[in-house]
């Protein structure tokens, strides 16, 4: 079964989920998004098929979020921010077949699995 996950190794919450998609019995596409960044279609696409904002979807604690001012941002600037500055984007982003969700928390990640 495939999957793909919007992966942050260094996230627990992102790890739990990849280690419960491959415990499902997925073979998921890891996407470590830290390092291949982000494009502004691709963010409208996702967050479009989870059914959330920029805004939903903001990691607003994030030092770096309140740095830019993103609080009274709109939907464009905090698009253009998490171009950016990938960090600034939650985590983790899982897609199957089932759809697309934003699985934190981590419970969120069953009904894909299902």
């Amino acid at each position: 079964m495939n999957a793909t996950i919007w992966h942050n190794p260094r996230c627990s919450t992102s790890r739990k989920a990849l280690a419960a998609l491959e415990a499902a019995g997925f073979q998921p596409q890891v996407v470590d998004y830290l390092k291949t960044g982000w494009t502004e279609d691709g963010l409208r696409i996702l967050f479009a098929e989870a059914g959330l904002s920029a805004r939903q979807a903001l990691r607003a604690k994030e030092p770096l979020a309140a740095e830019l001012g993103l609080k009274d941002a709109t939907e464009a600037q905090i698009l253009a921010a998490m171009v950016a500055h990938p960090i600034l984007v939650e985590r983790p982003f899982v897609r199957t077949t089932k759809g697309t969700r934003l699985c934190r928390p981590l419970a969120l990640l069953d009904e894909l699995l299902k």
